[in-house]
């Protein structure tokens, strides 16, 4: 069983930064590739990065690109999302999600295994 626990929201000004951690009880977390995806309010949930289980592919929402970076720590089983230059519009819960490398995530974007979600607020 997959578990995911986010972390590192919060309430900020427009231009701040923020990291989120995305913590994984799995055995081997290079078995996974790795996702973030936010959900704004009255909005549907859109991805906002991957990145394959060797850490060498990422992609990135055309929004974010150049001031959110993904990261990966196999050794501490975490997956990190570092966010510059936050907006007003970055303003979402936003959720980890992984999946076996070998089922195709990356393509599909149907994750299997979902964190819980955390706040990220940004004001103007």
């Amino acid at each position: 069983q997959v578990q995911l626990v986010e972390s590192g929201g919060g309430l900020v000004q427009a231009g701040a930064s923020l990291r989120l951690s995305c913590a994984a009880s799995v055995r081997t977390m290079s078995e996974y590739d790795l996702a973030w995806f936010r959900q704004a309010p009255g909005k549907e949930r859109e991805i906002v990065t991957t990145i394959n289980w060797t850490g060498a592919n990422t992609y990135y929402v055309n929004s974010v690109k150049g001031r959110f970076t993904v990261s990966r720590d196999d050794a501490k089983k975490t997956l990190y999302l570092q966010m510059n230059s936050l907006k007003p519009e970055d303003t979402a819960v936003y959720y980890c999600a992984a999946g076996e490398s070998w089922s195709g995530v990356l393509y599909s974007h149907r994750f299997p295994y979902w964190g819980q979600g955390t706040q990220v607020t940004v004001s103007s």
